[in-house]
Formats: C-alpha cells, sequence, structure tokens
C-alpha cells in the first residue's frame, strides 16, 4: 500500500518556529514531524509515500531525499499553487491506482495504521476516517458513526451549540482511487469541507473508526511543548534518536557530558552537544544537535534548537529557541517565549513571558524585552545563482557572512587541503576576501592567496594541480553596489550544483567543521604563478606566425583584472600596440575606435572587467558582432586541425552548426549558464566553447574562458589570413536570431512553465534548457526562465530578419498570455 503524506503546510501560528522552514519539518524531541510519521509508516509496513509539498519545499526535499535511508521510498508532488487537503492529493493521481492512506505530515500520532485499515477492508468502505475522542473538539471536524462504524453526521469545526459528539476527524484516511475522480483537477478543494460532505449527500460507504492511540495537532507554540513533553513521557511511541540512558534521558553520538548528575530526565541531548559539568538540564529538555550550555545555565521544559549557544548562568524554562539562537551569559527567557532562529539575546537581557522574537533579531546587553518583535524577515533559500553568490555588500553579503560561506565549503573539503583565493581590486572585496580566509582556516584549510588577480588566473591555479578548489570575490559586472563571490574546481571550473547544493545546506544549518588551534589552515603567496601562466599561453599560441605578421594593434584593458598580464604578452609577441585607458566599458570601446583610426591598426580589443571576455573592432574601428566573433574562432578551430565538438549553449544560432561541418567538427548544445558550458568544456575531445558574451574557451589550456588566452587566438587568426579583419568578418553567414523577454512573477514561472509543455506538447520539443520548439525544418523557438529575475527570455531564428521577428512575436505572445493568466489566477 501506497500513503500520501501532506507536508504543504506553512504553520503560521507556529511562527517564528516556522518563519524558515515547513511545518511538518518542525522538531519534535529532535526529529521532524513529518519523519515520525515516515517512521510510524515503516513500522506498519507502508514503504511507498508521495509527499505533498508546497510551502518551501527543498528543505523537505533535502532532509528526506529519495526515503532510501528511512527504508522505503519517496516520491514529491509538488503543488505550484495552493490546492486543499484533497486538491493536493489528486495532484498526486498518478501515482494512485489502489487502496492508499492519506497522513499529516505535522500531526503527531502512533495510532494503528494496520487496525484502519483492516476496519476499511473489512467494510469495502469507500472512505475511511481515523476518529479519536478529545476534551475540546472545537477546533476540528466533529464525526458520529452506527454501531458498524458507518458515518451518520459531521461538522467541520463547530461551536459549542453545534457540537454533537467528542469524536474528531485527525486528518487520516484510507481512500480507494475512485473518490479521485470526485475531485475538480487543478482548483483548491478540502477533503472535510467539500468533499465529504459530498459523498455522503450521494450515500457512498464513508466508515469511521475510533482510534485510542495517541495524537496531537501541533498547530500551536503550546501544542508543540506538549507534543515534546508528551514524547519525553512516554505517553506516544516514537523512536527517539540517542541512546536512552538512566532516567530516561537520551543522549546522541559524540556528546561532551561528563556526568548526569546535573540531568534530570526525561530529556534529550542531541549529537555533538557540548554541557558544561556545572551546568543543570531540567526535566522535559531537548537540546538540539551541536547546543552548547555553559557553567551555571539552567535549561528546563524548554526546545532549544540546532546549533544554539546558552551562556554562563544563562536560564531558559518553558520556552522554545530555534536553530543557531546566541543566548549570552545571564540572559533569561522566561516560560511561553519563543526565539527564531539565529537570534542574539544579549548578556544580562530579559525576555518576558509569551514574547516572540522573529528570526534574524539583536535583543541589547541588559534590556528587557516584553512586547514580540515581529517585523518578519527570512534569509535567501537558495544563496547560488547564475553568477555564483552575489549580493548587496553589507547587506546581502557581509564579513560575517562571508565566514559562515567559507566554513560551509571548508567543511565540505579534508582538512590540509589548499584553495585558491583572489579579488578584484576594490576595497570591498579585499575585506570580503580577508573573511574567507578566515573561514577557511578556521575549518582546517589552507589558503594560497593571489591577492588582486583575475578570476582567470585562479582558475588556472587548480589546472596545475596546486589547489582542490578556489574562491573569487569581485563586484558585480551588472551592479557596483554588488558582489559576486565565484566558486570553483579542478579543472577550473565552476562547482556542481549538488556542491552547491550541499554549502547551502551547511550554511543554512551551520553545520561547520571546526579546526583545533593546532589546526588552523596557513597563507601562503604563490611567487612564480604568473610566470608559469604566461608560459603555458606561449606554449598553445603559433608565436611564429604572429610576429611574422607585423600586427598593430589597439588595446584597452585598464578595467580588467588581467590588465597586469597583457603588457608582457604584446612585448613577447612582437606585437606594436598602443594601450588606452577608458573610465567606463562604453569608453573603451569608443577609444579603441579613436586609437585603431589614427594608428591604422589592424585590430582593436577590450578586455572585458572579469578578465573573461573580450570585445573585437576590425582595421575600421567598427566593432565585430559577438555572433560573428564566435562563428570565425569556430571555424579558427577547424582550421587548425583539431577534431572533436564544439560545445555551445542552445540559443546560438545553427550557422554555427554549418561552420563546424565543414571541418569535421560536431556541436554539443548546453543550457545557457556559463557553469554548464564550462563543464561541457571540461568533457574529453570538446576542442572549443563559446557564448555571444565575448567569452570564448579553448580547452587545451583550460575549460573556462579566458581572455587573454582568447586575444592571442584571435591574433593568431588574423595572422594567419592576409585578409583586413572586415573581410574576414563579412565572409561569416548572415544570422538572424531576435530576442525578446518577458516579465514573470516568480511564484508562477514553474506553473507557466508547466502550461506551456502543455501547450505546445504536439510541437517538436527539446527540453535541455527551457523549452526549445523546432519550427519547420531550420527555424526554431527557445522559451528559458531566468535563473536570477522574475523574467523569461524568448529566442527565434528563422531564414530572415522579417520571419525571426514574426516567429519571435508569435511566441511571446502566448508566453505572455499564460503569465497573465497564471498571475490572474493568483490574485
Amino acid at each position: 500500500m501506497k500513503a500520501v503524506v501532506m507536508a504543504g503546510g506553512q504553520g503560521t501560528r507556529l511562527r517564528p518556529l516556522t518563519s524558515n522552514q515547513p511545518k511538518p519539518m518542525v522538531p519534535i524531541a529532535n526529529k521532524p514531524t513529518a519523519q515520525h510519521i515516515l517512521d510510524l509508516l515503516v513500522r506498519h509496513g507502508i514503504d511507498e509515500v508521495i509527499m505533498t509539498v508546497a510551502f518551501l519545499p527543498q528543505v523537505i526535499r533535502n532532509h528526506f531525499g529519495d526515503g532510501s535511508s528511512l527504508g522505503m521510498h519517496i516520491e514529491y508532488s509538488v503543488e505550484e499553487t495552493p490546492l486543499g487537503t484533497a486538491g493536493s492529493v489528486k495532484n498526486a493521481e498518478s501515482a494512485l491506482d489502489d487502496t492508499f492512506i492519506v497522513i499529516s505530515g505535522d500531526a503527531l500520532t502512533d495510532f494503528d495504521l494496520t487496525a484502519v485499515i483492516d476496519f476499511h477492508r473489512a467494510r469495502e468502505a469507500l472512505v475511511t476516517i481515523a476518529l479519536k475522542s478529545v476534551e475540546n473538539p472545537l477546533e476540528f471536524g466533529v464525526v458520529i458513526v452506527d454501531e458498524a462504524g458507518r458515518i451518520e453526521r459531521f461538522l467541520e469545526k463547530p461551536g459549542w451549540g453545534q457540537v454533537f459528539s467528542d469524536t474528531i476527524n485527525t486528518g487520516i484516511y484510507v481512500l480507494e482511487p475512485q473518490v479521485l475522480d470526485h475531485i475538480p483537477v487543478g482548483e483548491p478543494y478540502d477533503f472535510s469541507h467539500q468533499l465529504f460532505p459530498r459523498l455522503f449527500e450521494q450515500r457512498k460507504p464513508l466508515y469511521g473508526v475510533l482510534c485510542d492511540g495517541y495524537w496531537q495537532d501541533v498547530g500551536s507554540l503550546e501544542q508543540y511543548l506538549e507534543a515534546n513533553r508528551d514524547a519525553l513521557d512516554g505517553r506516544v511511541n516514537l523512536q527517539i534518536p540517542g541512546v536512552r540512558l538512566r532516567g530516561n534521558v537520551w543522549v546522541g553520538q559524540g556528546v561532551d557530558l561528563d556526568t548526569l548528575d546535573n540531568v534530570a530526565g526525561p530529556a534529550v541531548i542531541g549529537n555533538y552537544a557540548k554541557i558544561d559539568p556545572a551546568a543543570v538540564i531540567g526535566p522535559h529538555a531537548v537540546l538540539g544537535t551541536n547546543v552548547v550550555v555553559r557553567a551555571g545555565a539552567h535549561v528546563a521544559d524548554a526546545v532549544v534548537g540546532d546549533g544554539s549557544y546558552l551562556g554562563a548562568g544563562s536560564r531558559i524554562t518553558g520556552a522554545v529557541l530555534g536553530n543557531s539562537v546566541d543566548v549570552r551569559a545571564n540572559a533569561v527567557i522566561a516560560a511561553g517565549a519563543v526565539i527564531g532562529d539565529q537570534s542574539s539575546v544579549g548578556e544580562g537581557a530579559i525576555v518576558g513571558n509569551n514574547v516572540k522574537v522573529y528570526p534574524f533579531k539583536v535583543i541589547e546587553p541588559g534590556s528587557s524585552v516584553k512586547t514580540s518583535l515581529i517585523s518578519e524577515t527570512r534569509g535567501m533559500s537558495t544563496l547560488f545563482g547564475r553568477h555564483g553568490i552575489r549580493g548587496l555588500i553589507n547587506v546581502d553579503i557581509t564579513p560575517e557572512t562571508a565566514v559562515r560561506l567559507a566554513m560551509s565549503y571548508g567543511t565540505l573539503l579534508n582538512k590540509d587541503a589548499v584553495v585558491t583565493t583572489s579579488r578584484d581590486p576594490h576595497p570591498a572585496s579585499r575585506v570580503l576576501k580577508r573573511a574567507f580566509i578566515a573561514g577557511l582556516n578556521a575549518s582546517g584549510i589552507a589558503v594560497r592567496d593571489l591577492r588582486v588577480a583575475p578570476v582567470t588566473l585562479n582558475r588556472f591555479d587548480m589546472r596545475t594541480g596546486a589547489a582542490a578548489g578556489g574562491i573569487h570575490v569581485r563586484i558585480s559586472l551588472d551592479n557596483p553596489e554588488e558582489a559576486e563571490i565565484l566558486f570553483a574546481e579542478p579543472p577550473g571550473v565552476p562547482i556542481s550544483p549538488k556542491t552547491e547544493r550541499t554549502i547551502e545546506n551547511n550554511y543554512h544549518r551551520e553545520d561547520f567543521r571546526r579546526a583545533l588551534h593546532t589546526e588552523m589552515g596557513t597563507i601562503t603567496f604563490p611567487p612564480r604563478l604568473v610566470e608559469t601562466y604566461l608560459s603555458a599561453l606561449f606554449e598553445q599560441w603559433d608565436r611564429q606566425l604572429i610576429a611574422e605578421r607585423g600586427l598593430r594593434v589597439a588595446v584597452d584593458c585598464s578595467r580588467s583584472g588581467a590588465a597586469f598580464l597583457v603588457a608582457g604578452v604584446l612585448d613577447r609577441l612582437e606585437v606594436e600596440s598602443v594601450t588606452v585607458k577608458s573610465p567606463s566599458g562604453y569608453e573603451s570601446v569608443e577609444r579603441v575606435r579613436r586609437v585603431v583610426e589614427a594608428m591604422e591598426a589592424d585590430l582593436g580589443i577590450v578586455l572585458g572587467e572579469s578578465g573573461e571576455s573580450l570585445v573585437v573592432l576590425d582595421e575600421t574601428g567598427t566593432r565585430v558582432p559577438d555572433v560573428t566573433m564566435l562563428l570565425l574562432l569556430i571555424g579558427h578551430a577547424g582550421r587548425r586541425g583539431d577534431r572533436g565538438s564544439i560545445a555551445l549553449p542552445m540559443h546560438i544560432t545553427r550557422r554555427a552548426d554549418s561552420i563546424a561541418a565543414e571541418s569535421e567538427l560536431s556541436v554539443v548544445r548546453t543550457k545557457m549558464s556559463g557553469a554548464s558550458l564550462m563543464a561541457e568544456a571540461a568533457r574529453p575531445h570538446v576542442v572549443f566553447a563559446g557564448d555571444l558574451g565575448g567569452r570564448y574557451i579553448y580547452p587545451g589550456f583550460m575549460p573556462s574562458p579566458d581572455a587573454v588566452f582568447s586575444f592571442g587566438k584571435v591574433l593568431e587568426l588574423l595572422a594567419g589570413d592576409k585578409r583586413p579583419f572586415s573581410d574576414l568578418a563579412a565572409s561569416m553567414p548572415a544570422v538572424h536570431v531576435e530576442r525578446a523577454t518577458v516579465p514573470c512573477s516568480w511564484h508562477v514561472k514553474g506553473a507557466v512553465m508547466r502550461h506551456m509543455i502543455d501547450d505546445l506538447k504536439h510541437e517538436r520539443l527539446s527540453l535541455v534548457d527551457g523549452i526549445k520548439v523546432e519550427v519547420g525544418q531550420a527555424d526554431w523557438v527557445q522559451i528559458v526562465p531566468d535563473a536570477d529575475d522574475p523574467i523569461f527570455h524568448v529566442f527565434a531564428e528563422a531564414s530572415s530578419g522579417v520571419a525571426s521577428r514574426e516567429l519571435l512575436e508569435t511566441y511571446r505572445r502566448r508566453l505572455q498570455m499564460v503569465v497573465e493568466e497564471r498571475e490572474s489566477e493568483e490574485d
């Protein structure tokens, strides 16, 4: 039998505990409520589960994965819009072809599910509801049954004048798949309010069975504390993590606890907690993983989340603390108070009864807080975007953030591993890079610091095998108020999505490795890396060919981190050059244009700020279009006799395929992201890769874009052909790729994609990156949701500019209509 575990609740009444996590993930006795439910299902032989998720679904996915660690198989059904209890189950209909059980992932129970299922089958019921007698039924659906268990009447959340029974609907149902036929598709629908009354009116076989076990709706903070007390008192049959010692004290792995003299059970102490011998742990205390309790601190009848710190002499009684809460010496947190994640309570401060402190708040030392601190904020659920980690300097990305990120990353690596660090010249980048070095060293990682250097040199250091990873800090190329943090791994490519997720998990959980004082990492400054880099460049270029041509070049690299590399390169290539210095990107192109005309140069080059991209101007000072430059370099790669593949993003013109085929090169298509392109470039037999941003990759040198290396290849291209560069550019075929954007709210992006795929299902589609539609023999359209901004990108290519624009507009309108429909439904 399969089970549907409903795990989409936000738990607004449980805030601030649920400000950063879904309600089913709130822990009872150091284990998420939903995990207790999964344990119960396994005990009754149910090991196939569909979890319906909605609010922060990735938190649940990351924790449970495919369920193999729990001895079961878990699939996930995501509600892109709220569908109600019945609607969420309907959403998973394709996986439900036999009798199944529905159970809430945010209520605590140890019901005999086997008995409920047997009752259902014996009655040949369509629906069986598990019932429970309670003292106060006002908050629940009241149900009355006859002697055989057939439902005679029910009423959802009655007033006292309407109460006709103390048996309530617990939200646990055994259902036949035919029930799903009565639930409408794609709209909110509720079991208790809508489906069951409808089936009751149709006189369908609806039954209820009264259960004797424990059941508690964990819907409020009072119920949450009560559920933890009941778990420790043994009133509910749970698998509490840890080893049970005398006095009903459960102790996890690696706990630093010398004696139980000051521990009064029942209590739970999580993995790797550190309890000072002079601290007092009273009855009904639940301490999470990595909790630190200093001398003289007193904790009783309280729940303390993972990674929290309780200073000397602090007192926490009848309160709940979220994860990573910092309680300083002699602070007092009174009964009923709740402190949200990553909040800080200063030394000697007092938090009064029933006060709620939402996440990320700071209570000043010595202050007395008698009213709730609510103004809720929530940190980024996803740190990594298209450009690594990006955010406002000293707002989103602070030195504290940098230290935590570095320790999150360092924890993944072996102790004594080496990471290369570098930055651009901006003072903010210097501050953040120093914080990263501190975090890496604190987790036992050695650092090779390149100081100010382009990201390309950082990645080159990994190519040589000197480092196991790299971190580069720079000011965003799009917004000077933002910083970008770029992580890399051998052989010099961005870290994988899996590594990104692990860093995020460590960061949010603060699950760091902290090195001992004898294990701190070291810092070195590589003395000859630039010489090694330049030697590698010259080994890959045809220096003799370039020198013999006697080229004249105007170059602007003043805004690039690679500027200090270019002068030596030009001298050794015997290229006559004039260096231009410009304060902005636009002025760079214009000034180089004027210098090209004045010196009658063969070429103009502008290196991008990151040292990864370049702009090329021909001998007339005209900028060569990026797509033309890309096609020229593809042809050049083939003429050199290289054999293998060319890697290009999906939205690059198909003219590239024809040019590659002329040299017996195949084309491999990737996603738009630079990380995807570099990952493909790192594969064997890829000889060239590039995109429309002037970023070109030569995997024989390094599987990531390097503007200095590409500069040499452009010189090599021109030197090998006696024609002016303008003639080379004119020899490339005309390209007609059009582009547009469509704004779209973040919360409907997934629904828009689903509906577009459904609308286009009868056309020839590729889903490598967004949706690519093959139109006719050679035309195409691609629709891609942006990873960082609330927009969609639409590309179209046809045989002419007019045809491309018409094709683009047709699909842009179709996308726009779907976006407007989905957003209007949300409103």
